[in-house]
């Protein structure tokens, strides 16, 4: 790993702005200007992929593709896809929370405007850039826009009840289909396009500031995706292809039941006769989105839960070995080297730890679970530099949440061995984050604007109501980036650590884009 370093957990659809989502345009510039003038040089967000029923980043219905709702209609507008006229009355939604169904509805009617526009007046050089992207994504892209366009189709039904041949992937029908619904596909893969080109400036523009993109790759995939469609073999399904077994965890801290996730499992014989080609090709994949990935579940490469398909819990489950260092072998000799993060959490065993030592991988640790004992490895004094300390991820809640709701002993605990009183806690954790040993910090957006249980984004467990929170413009102030710049100084973390003054970093106003 890199030196010290510190940064900010903070999903792009969290982000402020006037189309009732987060999105790829000013507002994620202005982000990283702010992230700059905070002397932050990390931004960890979740899954990028096109969510699916519930809207979770961990249920995308692609592994490959990215979230068509992210793409900004200003954007659309400068590379002259869209009159102007046509973003001049945004929908009045909410601010503090994404309503979905609006923003999404209103976000497709943007694109297929520009879709329309685009197929009869494009322009040579836009022209040429959509057909190269297409030809040299087609590995993925051309299942997913026929998967995609199929459920469309179907009117959102999981791909095992569309019609037989279409569900079982018979090539007279994918013709068939493919011509049927070219214009679908074609928009499918534009806004595929779009997405990738608008997230690359992001990029650049957060690398060009010095700030590296954490990227987060779950380990299962959702059933009702392309992947699952277009590679049954790799996936335990039955014969109708629905899943015979899925993935879920013990009963642990977030559920006395454990937690039944349903995605299918693969099976890793299968993947390794391949070389682990389509793991290989998901890691690339994502390395042109991120600088670093984090692993959801990183446990169940050593050993994973595997539970029937229709138990009602997790709890009648059985521990599976899983593919181990075998498979990361397979990904480092095609890639290279492996800037993974080890989300570790949850049941860790020493076989666990074993393998994320064989690997180098810094693992994680979570400061609103240090004060059950002092004994436990998520306390401070027991950090460790191979590690990323958190105060919470986007599972758990805020830590002002957290800190309101726990036992009256672990807060007690926890005043004593942070320091501070209950108004400023948020602050007294960010600073023992700041100044752990551990190599990385990464805060929660919600913790450094002192946000209550409002601001959570997860509750696991809970079917609906997650991921729609956002921020507001005012969170973003000159004021509180110069405080945690102060605390980022403290913890030996500033990347230019004395260098610059702050009066000399260019400060800009999301609001209005000046």
């Amino acid at each position: 790993m890199n030196p010290r370093k510190s940064g900010v957990l903070l999903h792009p659809t969290s982000l402020p702005g006037p189309w009732g989502i987060g999105d790829l345009g000013e507002e994620a510039m202005g982000f990283l200007r702010w992230l700059e003038l905070a002397g932050q040089t990390l931004w960890q967000v979740l899954p990028l992929g096109p969510t699916g029923m519930g809207n979770s980043p961990y249920g995308a219905l692609s592994s490959f593709a990215g979230n068509p709702n992210l793409i900004s209609p200003q954007r659309m507008v400068e590379d002259g896809l869209l009159p102007a006229a046509s973003i001049d009355s945004p929908p009045h939604l909410p601010g503090d929370h994404v309503d979905f169904g609006r923003a999404i509805a209103g976000k497709e009617r943007l694109l297929r405007q520009a879709w329309e526009s685009f197929r009869v007046r494009s322009d040579a050089p836009l022209r040429e850039e959509f057909d190269a992207f297409c030809a040299a994504e087609a590995s993925w892209l051309d299942d997913w826009s026929l998967f995609h366009s199929l459920k469309r189709r179907f009117n959102g039904r999981e791909w095992a009840a569309w019609d037989h041949d279409l569900a079982m992937r018979v090539p007279e029908a994918l013709d068939r289909a493919r011509t049927e619904l070219a214009d679908d596909i074609g928009f499918d893969a534009f806004s595929q396009w779009l997405f990738f080109r608008q997230w690359k400036r992001v990029r650049d523009d957060a690398n060009a500031k010095g700030i590296a993109i954490v990227g987060d790759v779950p380990i299962y995939v959702a059933f009702d995706s392309a992947d699952v469609w277009a590679n049954r073999p790799l996936f335990h399904l039955d014969d109708s292809g629905r899943p015979a077994l899925v993935a879920g965890v013990p009963p642990d801290y977030f559920s006395a039941t454990g937690q039944l996730w349903g995605n299918p499992l693969y099976r890793w014989s299968q993947l390794k006769q391949s070389g682990y080609a389509w793991w290989i090709a998901r890691v690339k994949a994502n390395l042109r989105m991120a600088d670093y990935i984090r692993l959801d579940h990183f446990r169940g490469f050593a050993g994973y839960w595997e539970v029937r398909a229709g138990e009602p819990t997790a709890m009648n489950g059985r521990w599976r070995r899983g593919p181990g260092k075998s498979l990361f072998d397979a990904i480092r000799n095609a890639l290279g080297d492996l800037p993974l993060i080890a989300e570790d959490l949850g049941v860790i065993t020493a076989d666990v730890e074993k393998l994320r030592h064989q690997l180098r991988l810094p693992g994680m640790k979570i400061l609103q679970f240090a004060f059950g004992d002092l004994d436990n490895p998520y306390a401070p004094h027991n950090h460790t530099a191979d590690s990323i300390v958190y105060t919470g991820t986007h599972d758990n809640d805020t830590t002002l949440g957290w800190f309101r709701s726990t036992h009256d002993w672990e807060r007690r605990r926890a005043l004593d061995y942070i320091g501070g009183d209950e108004r400023s806690f948020h602050w007294s954790m960010i600073r023992a984050a700041m100044t752990s040993v551990a190599r990385w910090a990464i805060v929660p957006a919600q913790d450094i604007f002192g946000l209550g249980s409002e601001g959570r984004m997860n509750r696991p467990g809970v079917a609906s109501g997650n991921w729609g929170w956002r921020a507001h413009h005012d969170n973003f102030s000159v004021d509180l980036a110069n405080h945690l710049r102060f605390h980022t100084e403290l913890g030996g973390r500033l990347a230019t650590q004395g260098a610059r003054e702050l009066e000399q970093i260019a400060v800009v106003d999301t609001a209005s884009g000046t």
